[in-house]
């Protein structure tokens, strides 16, 4: 099931979250988040940009949302847009149904980009940001740097 993101939510999001930022490159942040953080965060966005999670068997597995790509103001018709899944839960077709749920909730605002920055390599992130119609538009080549190697970022774009 997929709804609005809630401040009870926010341990579960940390969980999802710490996951990545202690075992992987995708995120660049390096120190675990806390709950409490997390519910900064989601206090912190834009009224109009959709948070959103997806329960399985009661258990928040994933979550998404929508932020400010750029604080200039020529830039506020441009969201970025995250997705993280429990890593128990990769494959199963979650990210899709909840990247889908984001976009469509996305377009009902007055969004006209949606990028999508992935570090790479990521063929799953990659694979899904193009079945679902964005376009890679740039890369970057070593400006993150975390678990002693230097990290690639590319930029997939959805206009709408």
């Amino acid at each position: 099931m997929i709804r609005d993101i809630k401040l009870d939510d926010a341990q579960a999001v940390a969980n999802i979250y710490n996951y990545y930022i202690e075992n992987t490159v995708v995120t660049f942040e390096e120190e675990a988040v806390s709950a409490e953080e997390i519910q900064e965060r989601i206090q912190s966005k834009r009224v109009d940009l959709p948070w959103i999670v997806f329960e399985k068997d009661n258990e928040v597995v994933g979550y998404a949302y929508a932020s400010e790509w750029k604080s200039r103001c020529a830039y506020k018709f441009s969201v970025e847009s995250t997705v993280y899944l429990k890593n128990t839960v990769l494959k199963e077709g979650i990210g899709t149904l909840l990247y889908t749920e984001l976009l469509n909730r996305i377009k009902a605002t007055n969004a006209h980009a949606i990028i999508g920055g992935i570090a790479l390599p990521n063929e799953g992130s990659t694979r899904l940001h193009e079945k679902l119609g964005f376009e890679k538009v740039a890369q970057f080549k070593e400006v993150g740097h975390k678990f002693d190697q230097w990290i690639d970022v590319g930029y997939w774009e959805l206009i709408l």
